[in-house]
């Protein structure tokens, strides 16, 4: 053995008790003895003199310790306890640990095979020229393995545990959308509750069973990341309940845990539509009331959907205006809502026939009115232009331009205080004008192959965008 003492045992043995020395001393002879069994050799009731127990010759000196002597001997006896440790691990071998074929310990690991064998397998025709490794390396890269599944599946884990707490907030915002449509439709029917009172009772219950429905879908979700998580949480457990474990125990359960680990589970989605339809509700209310009432009411034709705003945006109670702020709210972060720009789409889209609505910009230093495909991308920034899928016209920097692509400069005489929108779907373009003086903008020439939404995006904090009213009393006007 590497370090092995080149002393024999007699020669680390005190002379008095015969056994390795503790604490040795060493006289001005040169004889070494215990300390111990020196004093003891010394005591007076054994009537000797400090003479030396080998020669005899007198010690008038202390004896003096021998530090390298000690070395040497606690160097021997810490090797004699590992070669007895040793030995005793030689002696005993787990059974799991045996050829079954041959009884020889399974040191090798067959690569192609994927199972552990001893030194006579790999001589013999099943592993005759296969590629081998020790088992100790087989279990280093089994384990590597494991641990990336294991990786894997504690993110899998938290994107589960990110999603359920989206849920969890999606369901309080259900019930604060709750209260808002609750609280809107009452303002609203109380003008009109005596005749109204029937109409009010289909409202809130259509808005009772919503809540509940949509609620109960979210905490159906809730359950389901719950009972994946779970799922994911025992895999983990098992996994690092083989990784603790040591020897050919590993290799053998390792296809077994690993396929159990690798069973796919889908990542998880927020389906589009879980939060309540406020727009339904609120959106142009007293107009479809008015439809049954036959009286001429007040009708915004373009309601903002406040699933679709940012954050940062504040919408005024009837959906009919938009602001920016600084303040970022806590919303759920659905499909349908854009972030970070700080944009807004209609709640109705259009994809076929004439449709007319005015946007009051006012003092707004910063501004974007048009429409924009259903297909745009709302969950990165990216500019208002055609080619992204907006068809708008925007003033920033105290210039007008159209969103083509590359930009057109406007040469507007006047700065418009509403900008109307004029939209054809049939005919493919979406025109812009200054109702103050019919002057007309700018005019898109674009095929309309897919739904698309009134659009606004808002930079300015101290003017909202308003969609103007309009004053009906059969229909809404059209634009030609």
């Amino acid at each position: 053995m590497a370090g092995r003492l080149s002393l024999p045992e007699v020669d680390l043995s005190c002379p008095i008790c015969c056994e390795i020395f503790r604490d040795p001393v060493v006289l001005k002879c040169s004889h070494s003895f215990c300390a111990p069994c020196l004093q003891q050799y010394w005591t007076p009731a054994r009537g000797r003199s400090r003479d030396c127990p080998l020669c005899r010759s007198q010690s008038v000196d202390d004896p003096v310790p021998s530090l390298t002597l000690k070395n040497l001997c606690e160097s021997y006896v810490s090797l004699e306890s590992e070669e007895l440790e040793e030995k005793a691990g030689e002696l005993y071998c787990d059974p799991g640990e045996m050829c079954p074929l041959h009884g020889e310990r399974l040191k090798l690991f067959c690569l192609p095979d994927k199972e552990p064998i001893c030194v006579v397998c790999h001589t013999s025709r099943k592993h005759k020229q296969h590629d081998c490794c020790p088992v100790s390396e087989a279990v280093v890269d089994v384990k590597e393995r494991m641990k990336s599944v294991l990786s894997s599946l504690q993110e899998k884990r938290d994107a589960f545990d990110k999603m359920k707490k989206n849920y969890e907030d999606t369901v309080e915002h259900i019930q604060v959308q709750a209260q808002f449509v609750e609280r809107r439709t009452r303002e609203e029917f109380e003008k009109f509750h005596s005749f109204l009172q029937a109409e009010e009772a289909a409202r809130m219950e259509a808005l009772r069973r919503e809540k509940e429905e949509k609620s109960e879908e979210m905490r159906q979700k809730i359950e389901e990341m719950e009972r994946n998580i779970m799922s994911v949480s025992a895999s983990i457990k098992d996994l690092e309940e083989e990784i603790a474990s040591d020897g050919i125990s590993v290799l053998q359960k390792c296809k077994r845990t690993l396929a159990r680990a690798n069973c796919p589970v889908e990542d998880p989605v927020m389906a589009p539509g879980a939060l309540i339809d406020v727009a339904q509700y609120v959106g142009c209310l007293a107009f479809h009331v008015w439809e049954k009432m036959h009286e001429i009411i007040k009708y915004t034709p373009v309601i903002l959907d406040p699933n679709s705003a940012a954050p940062w945006l504040i919408l005024s109670d009837d959906l009919s205006s938009v602001s920016d702020s600084d303040e970022k709210q806590k919303l759920p972060d659905n499909p349908e809502r854009f972030n970070p720009d700080t944009s807004v789409l209609g709640h109705e889209g259009f994809a076929s026939g004439k449709h007319a609505w005015d946007v009051n910009v006012g003092d707004n230093t910063a501004w974007v009115v048009g429409v924009a495909k259903e297909s745009v991308k709302k969950k990165e920034k990216v500019s208002s232009v055609l080619v992204n899928g907006y068809l708008c016209v925007y003033f920033y920097h105290k210039m007008y331009f159209a969103g083509t692509s590359p930009l057109t400069r406007l040469g507007l005489k006047k700065n418009p205080q509403r900008i109307r929108v004029l939209l054809d779907c049939d005919k493919g373009r979406v025109s812009f004008y200054n109702p103050h003086d019919n002057t007309h903008i700018y005019t898109f020439k674009h095929s309309i192959t897919e739904k698309v939404f009134p659009y606004f995006w808002v930079g300015c904090q101290q003017c909202p965008l308003t969609v103007e009213p309009k004053e009906l009393s059969v229909k809404a006007d059209v634009y030609c």
